[in-house]
C-alpha cells in the first residue's frame, strides 16, 4: 500500500531536489554500473525518472503562476561573502 505524503518546498528548494535526482539518475545510467558488483534496478530508474519529470512539470508550473522569474540553476549552498573572498575552502 502506497502512503501519500505533502510536503512544501519553495521553487529554489524544488529546483535543488530536482537537480540533484536528475544527476544522481544520470550517475546510476553511465558511472555506477561500471563498477565491480553493481546491479541494474530498471524498476527504480523508471521510478525516478517518471519522478524528475514530475517534478520539473510542477516547477513549470510554479514559475508560470509566479509573477517573477525562476532560475533553471539551483542555488548555491554558500552565501555570498560581501568582501569577496570564500567562506570555505
Amino acid at each position: 500500500m502506497r502512503k501519500n505524503i505533502k510536503l512544501e518546498l519553495t521553487v529554489e528548494e524544488l529546483l535543488l531536489i530536482t537537480s540533484l535526482a536528475a544527476d544522481q539518475l544520470f550517475r546510476k545510467e553511465f558511472i555506477d554500473r561500471r563498477m565491480p558488483g553493481y546491479k541494474a534496478d530498471p524498476a527504480e530508474s523508471a521510478m525516478g525518472e517518471d519522478l524528475v519529470v514530475r517534478l520539473r512539470s510542477l516547477i513549470r508550473q510554479a514559475s508560470e503562476s509566479s509573477t517573477g522569474s525562476v532560475s533553471r540553476r539551483a542555488p548555491s549552498h554558500l552565501p555570498r561573502n560581501p568582501s569577496g573572498t570564500p567562506d570555505a575552502v
